[in-house]
């Protein structure tokens, strides 16, 4: 029987960021066509601790505590010449892994997550070869350097330009790369060359959300926010990821006071882990607060009146619209946060750009609360319809060659 083997940057458990809600959902997809073996990293205890959900899913598996100094891999990177990504994620014994897996299952297909894990990959490797670079990770550093400061705005560039090439290697070596978003595929594309574009392969695999269990009917409000004067709005995310932080500093900085002036009372919650000491600062001032990690996001969300995501640099589908959206919260964000959600403005959600026109979306939801409401009604609706994890990885099968003959009983009977 054909295996596949998995090879991911963070395990995929619990599925409580944005590129872990991905990976779960595909891994747990892929234990259903076939049996997966499973080479991935813990980023902290927290991940080491879901080491037991992942033993129940995996056939076999390897969980390495990733632990090199990012300085070191920096310098590492620079000597060798390579994107500090590679060497941040690249250990001996997740590569002895692999290749004792590869030696020894008969794997058909290899899924990787995360273009800087397609280095594990050996080039005597002849089954189908499967990368999902979710987004265009080059394309985020470049975003970096262009409005970073020195020695940052350089070490971006670098990693930007060398993570591109990186890109393209790996996507001419794999039969299917695939994107969260056509935009993605695109933009992806547009960093080619004409001789890399032909031969590359590219797709899109997008996401879904699991609104069964984003039910606002299932949890209490969480009252530290419940408690408070409407109208509350939350962010929520991995804090420690640049644009979610630059998106927060810029409700506190600039949105926020524009909505106080019209509404004191209003305040901005921050719920993610990792929030540096910036955000930090900011609790219990001026109508900000910074919550860190929680147990239960879904009771965040359902005591705040609004979620408001302003995101400046947005890549692939933001699984906290989604989530936000699936609680019958209204959303306010900018278009690039909109990306790869075929929502439509003023119904499911409010798109706008500038610091004016977020605040002014924000007090007109705040004013009309019926507005608000069958906004929220709508976006729970949009996503029941459009955005499930079991409509966005039907290709899934095909991707990974199991079709006709050679698939798996179950996915000839579901055929």
């Amino acid at each position: 029987m054909s295996e596949v083997l998995f090879i991911g940057h963070r395990i995929p458990f619990p599925p409580d960021r944005g590129d872990k809600i991905r990976s779960h959902h595909i891994v747990k997809a892929i234990a259903q066509l076939a049996p997966v073996h499973v080479a991935t990293f813990a980023d902290d205890d927290a991940d080491l601790a879901e080491e037991a959900a992942l033993a129940a899913l995996a056939s076999s598996y390897c969980l390495v505590r990733r632990s090199k100094y990012l300085p070191l891999a920096g310098v590492e990177a620079l000597a060798k010449g390579k994107p500090i990504s590679l060497t941040a994620f690249y250990d001996k014994a997740l590569a002895a892994y692999v290749d004792h897996v590869l030696k020894t299952r008969p794997i058909s297909a290899i899924y990787v997550f995360s273009g800087q894990m397609g280095q594990y990959v050996p080039a005597s490797f002849q089954g189908r070869l499967v990368a999902d670079f979710v987004d265009v990770d080059s394309a985020k550093f470049d975003a970096y350097g262009a409005k970073g400061k020195w020695p940052m705005r350089w070490i971006n560039a670098r990693e930007g330009r060398l993570l591109r090439r990186e890109e393209a290697r790996f996507a001419a070596r794999a039969d299917a790369s695939l994107l969260i978003t056509a935009q993605e595929a695109e933009l992806f594309r547009s960093r080619l060359t004409d001789a890399e574009a032909q031969r590359v392969s590219l797709g899109v695999l997008g996401n879904g959300i699991d609104f069964a269990e984003f039910d606002s009917s299932l949890v209490e409000a969480e009252p530290r926010v419940a408690d408070l004067p409407s109208p509350r709005l939350i962010f929520t995310g991995q804090m420690d990821y640049a644009p979610n932080a630059d998106a927060a500093l810029r409700v506190m900085n600039r949105i926020l006071p524009l909505i106080r002036k019209t509404l004191p009372q209003a305040s901005f919650h921050v719920v993610g882990r990792n929030p540096g000491a910036d955000l930090l600062s900011r609790h219990g001032k001026n109508g900000c607060h910074v919550w860190g990690r929680v147990d239960d996001m879904r009771c965040w969300l359902k005591a705040a009146d609004a979620a408001l995501v302003p995101l400046d640099i947005a890549r692939g589908v933001q699984n906290k619209v989604l989530e936000a959206m699936a609680m019958e919260l209204p959303v306010v964000l900018t278009s690039g946060a909109a990306t790869g959600i075929a929502a439509q403005d003023g119904a499911h959600f409010c798109v706008a750009d500038s610091d004016e026109a977020l605040a002014a979306s924000v007090i007109a939801l705040a004013k009309d609360a019926a507005h608000a409401q069958a906004m929220g009604e709508a976006a729970r609706q949009f996503v029941m319809e459009k955005v499930s994890w079991q409509g966005a990885l039907a290709a899934l099968p095909e991707i990974l060659g199991f079709e006709g003959a050679d698939a798996p009983q179950s996915v000839r009977d579901a055929a």
